[in-house]
């Protein structure tokens, strides 16, 4: 119990026990003035009722405010609800922008690399060609210079011969 409620209830509590002791003198009749008139009624029952109403007034409005903070409350819960779906299908949208872009900035990555990767083998290829011919022609001068030593170490050799 809040300590409100604790306080209403007290406050309440102490009204009806003093309208209890006090019935009687409440409950006698006098002569009351309503301005245009005068009629006879018990004063005290007279004042009774109008704290009653205006407590029922004053409770009333309680409720009232109550509610009325509720229904807002309850509002700002479905509009917060309603902008975090919104915000989810952005982010989801910016999630779906970023893979696409990312897919195709991969895609693109990959052909670089496959041009130069052709690239690199056309290279390889033409200095493997050029390193070949290279090699047969050192191999065709060095059987070339290697006949000749062979013909001039023959001709040394042989004197006889000529």
């Amino acid at each position: 119990m809040t300590l409100r409620s604790l306080l209403f209830v007290l406050v309440f509590g102490a009204l009806a026990a003093f309208v209890l002791v006090n019935w009687a003198v409440l409950n006698a009749p006098t002569t009351l003035s309503l301005a245009f008139t005068q009629v006879q009624a018990p004063l005290g029952i007279v004042m009774l009722g109008f704290i009653v109403m205006v407590t029922v007034l004053f409770l009333g409005y309680i409720v009232y405010l109550q509610m009325s903070g509720l229904l807002e409350t309850r509002r700002h819960s479905k509009e917060l609800h309603t902008q975090r779906a919104l915000a989810d299908q952005a982010e989801a949208s910016r999630f779906t922008e970023l893979r696409g872009f990312l897919e195709a900035e991969f895609a693109r990555q990959a052909a670089r690399q496959e041009e130069r990767a052709a690239a690199l083998h056309a290279r390889l290829d033409t200095v493997e060609q050029r390193l070949r011919v290279a090699v047969e022609q050192q191999g065709d001068s060095l059987s070339a210079v290697v006949g000749e030593l062979g013909d001039r170490f023959g001709r040394e050799r042989d004197p006889d011969e000529r």
